[in-house]
């Protein structure tokens, strides 16, 4: 790669020029074409250890650099007090397309993360009811950090925790049994439209003679096979589904309180809400703000955060060298409390990794005034849309893009009047358009009889309109922000790319002719475009968005052959 290599040269220029070993250089992409394809400030970092002044030493590095004839470095400038601004030759630029070409469907990847086993737990939406629309975000985002991970060589583990203990699975009990019996619903009981279905269904397929728990068992496989429906609606598949109950029933959880004793990090104490003696695990002591609640004595009743700690200890002992887990930003106070008691039970420091998502605002339009509304969603009140609602108006691919489009730390609008609109101004739409687009050049060039040339045989050279140029630069960012986002668990980086490439592309369809140009323009143009489709169609699967070959309104959209 051609960073690699202008930092080797770099790094032999300061030998050369007698400087001090500057420790880590970095070269970055300026914000402005003007100042270059990449720049460096290694004489300000070496101004003080060389008693020189920057631009001096910007100079001599300069002059070491000329002397050594860089491959594709065709001059070095220097501005500001010393800053080394790098030119290269369009030639680099020819070498990326042929990197991209041999790598194909592996271009981007690294092994960084090689002999790394992460175990990553994402949705894990309580089993009382389907999926809101909202946890479509975490759907996108955790299977998008997934295949992220997976990209830089590690072995990815898609984990899904099924909540199916404790209050809410009681809760759902008496509220099948109410819809089930004909009795009025709890206060504070599930009032979805889905309870009242569930109980219908069981009603006719069993009669009135199932018991309240073998309704609730019942009434949770149903809701499971629903999240399992949507989920691959939306092309995610999990590895595992883990029970909560499994950890009780196995006896992991006593396991735990069993170890902690044993180490003397819990202490009994009077609890004044549950008006009992609780065991109190000693966080403090491991960095928490307080110490935490595991277990009330007089019921036996256990804590999230005891279940929690079996729950994490059994993934560890399943062989997995990390842990990473996607919450919601309300349960951000409970990051430090469940690391410090794993921390208790193993040693281990930061585990497991946290990732805190923001919520989702969805709005539609209000069929009886034409405004924008907010659809408010709450799933014991039963107004909650759907994941399913959603899917059934947008498909997986804009459902999937449009959460990945925004970091997950920050809220998010979701609009349906935007994303179900089928036209240029929606991003998902936009950016599958301009793989369509190429493929669709590609099938024109068959059609006409046309076929690339051996890649060795093709002058590049002709590559040297600033949109093709453009192309090339961004397919030569994209390992960078691959691994960036994999490093960041920032799928968003790899999305903006997407849609900035999609506009280069874009551009550079309006302005440069392909099947028109003269034959040595022509097979170069042909080979920049497969280069193209190659790296659009290796982001976009990072996504998980489909890289469709055409698009109904592809036609009616460009109206041109090109």
């Amino acid at each position: 790669m051609i960073r690699d290599q202008l930092l080797a040269s770099l790094r032999a220029a300061i030998g050369a020029a007698g400087l001090p070993d500057p420790g880590d250089v970095a070269l970055e992409v300026p914000r402005e074409r003007a100042h270059g394809d990449f720049a460096a400030n290694v004489a300000l970092q070496l101004a003080r250890a060389a008693s020189r002044k920057p631009r001096e030493i910007a100079e001599a590095i300069a002059a070491e650099l000329v002397r050594a004839e860089v491959p594709h470095l065709e001059r070095v400038e220097i501005a500001g007090p010393g800053f080394l601004n790098f030119h290269l030759r369009p030639t680099w630029l020819h070498e990326v397309l042929r990197e991209v070409v041999t790598a194909g469907a592996a271009y981007g990847t690294a092994t960084v993360l090689d002999g790394q086993r992460i175990n990553l737990e994402f949705v894990s939406s309580n089993p009382t009811g389907p999926i809101h629309a909202g946890g479509g975000r975490w759907v996108a985002v955790g299977d998008a950090i997934a295949n992220l991970l997976a990209s830089q060589g590690a072995a990815v583990h898609r984990e899904y925790y099924l909540n199916d203990a404790g209050n809410q699975l009681v809760t759902l009990r008496e509220s099948l049994a109410a819809r089930y019996h004909g009795r009025e619903l709890p206060a504070d009981g599930y009032q979805g439209t889905y309870v009242t279905e569930i109980a219908d269904t069981l009603r006719a397929e069993h009669g009135d003679d199932l018991d309240d728990a073998a309704l609730c068992e019942l009434g949770v496989q149903r809701i499971v096979a629903w999240i399992q429906r949507d989920l691959a609606r939306i092309g995610v598949h999990f590895d595992t589904w883990f029970s909560e109950r499994t950890l009780h029933e196995r006896g992991d959880v006593d396991e735990v309180l069993d170890t902690l004793r044993a180490k003397g990090l819990i202490d009994v104490r009077w609890g004044d809400k549950a008006e009992a003696d609780i065991e109190w695990l000693r966080t403090t002591d491991l960095g928490d703000s307080r110490d935490r609640a595991l277990r009330n004595t007089a019921t036996g009743t256990t804590t999230y955060l005891c279940n929690d700690l079996a729950y994490h200890r059994d993934k560890l002992a399943r062989g997995f060298t990390h842990l990473i887990d996607i919450w919601g930003a309300d349960h951000q106070g409970q990051v430090k409390s469940l690391q410090a008691g794993v921390q208790a039970l193993t040693g281990l420091v930061g585990e497991p990794e946290i990732v805190l998502g923001q919520f989702v605002k969805l709005f539609d339009i209000d069929p009886n005034t034409g405004e924008k509304i907010e659809l408010k969603m709450s799933k014991r009140a039963g107004t909650f849309v759907s994941l399913a609602d959603v899917l059934d108006r947008v498909d997986g691919d804009v459902t999937r893009m449009t959460f990945l489009l925004q970091s997950i730390d920050t809220k998010q609008t979701f609009d349906l009047a935007i994303v179900t609109a089928q036209s240029m101004e929606n991003p998902v739409y936009y950016v599958q358009m301009a793989h369509a687009r190429i493929a669709s050049i590609g099938r024109k060039a068959t059609e006409a009889g046309i076929e690339r040339a051996p890649l060795d045989a093709v002058d590049l050279g002709c590559l040297t309109e600033e949109h093709e140029l453009e192309l090339l630069r961004m397919l030569a960012r994209y390992p960078e922000v691959l691994a960036d986002a994999a490093q960041s668990r920032a799928p968003h980086r790899v999305a903006h790319w997407v849609h900035d490439f999609a506009s280069a592309f874009h551009a550079f369809y309006g302005a440069c002719r392909v099947l028109d140009a003269e034959p040595p323009l022509l097979q170069a143009r042909l080979w920049l475009i497969h280069a193209c489709q190659l790296g659009l169609a290796n982001a976009l699967a990072i996504l998980g968005v489909n890289a469709p070959e055409s698009m109904a309104r592809l036609d009616e959209v460009d109206g041109i052959d090109s």
